[in-house]
């Protein structure tokens, strides 16, 4: 059983063990003592199932199970040993029971809510909201239910739940550790690279009549293609798109003053103004452009495109295939082209949307060329096999064009073909890119780290703000409280990044490729992977490395953009 089932399976069996006791408490206040024990009996397995769960899910990493042993776990025990007792020996009338089972309730309900509610890390104040929580119910139902206590433990047990609750909050809404430097600093100065070899003008507007933002009255924005050497020069101009735009260069490593995150390395383009972006194209890839500004909103609409930068002219077939969701409808529109034989083929996927798309070729071997712009060592023939990319990845795949036709799909709807293909792929197995090429010596920063840095990533209510949000949490904090990472240039830095969530987080760093080290403690055993994207879904553990040479304030977040919206963004401060 994976990590990710097991964050599921505790998390229904808390379900029941909260319930069972409930349900008991509610018997027994009706006098119906067989259901009574009946409930009791399976919230007393419930909650022993709860702790194989609890034991296996921390010898996965401590990050899953901080708050069950240190919060649910005493919560728990004291349930079992209130409403143990008066069942052992049960009175002759079940309902004396009620107060007791209904406590082991709230007890049982209440760990588990700090897990869904707070999640990591375990902390005082979600611990003396818990036991606010109970004693404020507790102290209800029993003046309800009854016997009803002495007005002294009555009192006694409100003023336990108001200090709890007073504590707790007060806990809960302090503001975090400092980062060490502020979010808001100077913008980096613009790098010179001479003078530009190609010019792109990209004005963003509104479509008429449609829901849609475009770049150029186009959705995709318009192609831009280079040749290594090339300095690009790019305009962004804003006709009417009232949040601003940007543009960032996803995947590829521009100069800090290049990359398009508005109050990070720019202000935002507003209406009617424009800003020019200079670099030099010396990293061949597939990559993408898209707004950075209200990212979420602005990408949906449409506002991004395709950027490719070849070592050399294009030969043979070069197709360049972003697959995007707009207005619900799904993007690209089919294409069919004839291809003689023999012809090389260069398919190149890019994954513009929020989640992951599952990407199938049809009629021909295929090999994984690149990922994420790089160049895989050793990649091998693939046949009825499928590779899954995730948010704002990409997958280079290479052919030759037999006799027959071929076809691409994306999640089954086919987007590229050379002529009719009838092929059934919702069965053929996913590409682990983690075992698939060949070993080889990678530029690998040297084993010692200088930094390292965990990421937990989680949901949780943020109490910080003017009103609370739900938000998607990296380490117990949502943007714009988390801490800033800082790390000096030249410095090798490690990332150890946990989901403990239920959603799968596409993870993107801005200004730097990580090499994968492992997964779930297993290292490749294919080529080396140099990724911006990758896809950490829950329960799993990735360790990763790069080695911050290009200096700067980088955004460093989840790119399904409205997990970003929500918290789950935070800063690189190359110093």
């Amino acid at each position: 059983m994976t990590t990710g089932s097991l964050i599921v399976v505790d998390l229904l069996v808390a379900l029941l063990a909260a319930a069972g006791w409930l349900g008991s408490g509610g018997a027994a206040a009706a006098g119906r003592r067989r259901v009574t024990l009946g409930l009791s009996a399976g919230a007393f397995l419930a909650t022993l199932a709860r702790v194989a769960t609890v034991a296996a899910l921390a010898r996965a990493g401590w990050w899953f199970a901080a708050e069950k042993v240190l919060i649910a776990g005493p919560l728990s025990l004291v349930a079992l040993v209130v409403a143990g007792t008066r069942l052992v020996r049960p009175a002759r009338d079940i309902r004396a029971a009620a107060v007791a089972l209904l406590f082991a309730g709230y007890a049982t309900a209440a760990g588990l809510l700090v897990t869904v509610l707070h999640g990591y890390p375990a902390s005082a104040g979600a611990g003396l909201l818990a036991v606010a929580a109970v004693a404020a119910g507790t102290a209800v139902t029993w003046r309800l239910v009854g016997p009803r206590p002495s007005p002294g433990v009555s009192r006694a047990i409100l003023a336990v739940a108001a200090v709890a609750v007073v504590a707790g909050v007060g806990l809960s809404a302090a503001p975090g550790a400092p980062s060490g430097l502020p979010h808001q600093h100077e913008y980096a100065a613009a790098v010179d690279v001479g003078a530009p070899t190609k010019r792109f003008t990209l004005t963003a507007g509104t479509v008429a009549g449609k829901d849609v933002w475009a770049f150029n009255g186009q959705v995709p924005g318009p192609e831009l293609s280079a040749t290594v050497g090339d300095v690009l020069e790019v305009t962004l101009r804003n006709r009417d798109i009232g949040q601003g735009v940007t543009l960032h260069w996803h995947g590829y490593d521009v100069p800090n003053a290049q990359d398009g995150v508005p109050g990070v390395t720019q202000d935002a383009v507003l209406p009617g103004k424009e800003f020019v972006y200079r670099f030099r194209a010396d990293q061949a890839g597939t990559y993408w452009y898209h707004t950075h500004e209200a990212s979420s909103l602005g990408v949906r609409k449409g506002l991004y495109g395709a950027f490719v930068v070849r070592p050399a002219p294009a030969t043979g077939v070069d197709r360049v295939i972003p697959v995007h969701t707009l207005a619900g409808h799904p993007l690209h529109a089919p294409v069919s082209e004839n291809v003689k034989v023999g012809t090389p083929i260069r398919l190149r996927l890019i994954n513009t949307d929020y989640t992951t798309h599952r990407y199938a070729l049809a009629g021909a071997p295929f090999r994984v060329a690149a990922i994420d712009g790089t160049d895989l060592s050793g990649p091998t023939d693939l046949t009825e096999t499928a590779v899954a990319i995730p948010a704002g990845g990409r997958y280079d795949l290479t052919l030759t064009a037999p006799a027959t036709p071929v076809a691409l799909l994306a999640d089954g709807r086919e987007v590229w073909s050379t002529g009719p293909v009838t092929a059934t792929t919702a069965r053929w197995p996913v590409l682990d890119p983690l075992t698939y090429g060949t070993p080889a010596p990678a530029p690998a920063p040297r084993p010692a780290f200088d930094r390292t840095f965990t990421l937990v990533l989680d949901r949780g209510l943020d109490l910080r703000g003017l009103l609370p949000r739900y938000a998607h949490t990296v380490g117990g904090a949502a943007y714009p409280d988390i801490p800033t990472e800082v790390v000096r240039r030249g410095q090798t830095v490690k990332f150890t990044v946990v989901n403990r969530s239920l959603a799968v987080h596409p993870w993107h760093l801005h200004g730097f490729h990580v090499l994968v080290l492992k997964r779930d403690g297993r290292a490749p055993t294919g080529s080396p992977l140099w990724l911006d994207s990758f896809d950490v879904r829950p329960g799993e553990v990735w360790e990763v490395t790069f080695r911050a040479g290009s200096p700067g304030m980088w955004a460093n977040h989840c790119h399904n953009l409205p997990h970003a919206d929500a918290g789950m963004m935070l800063h690189l401060q190359v110093i």
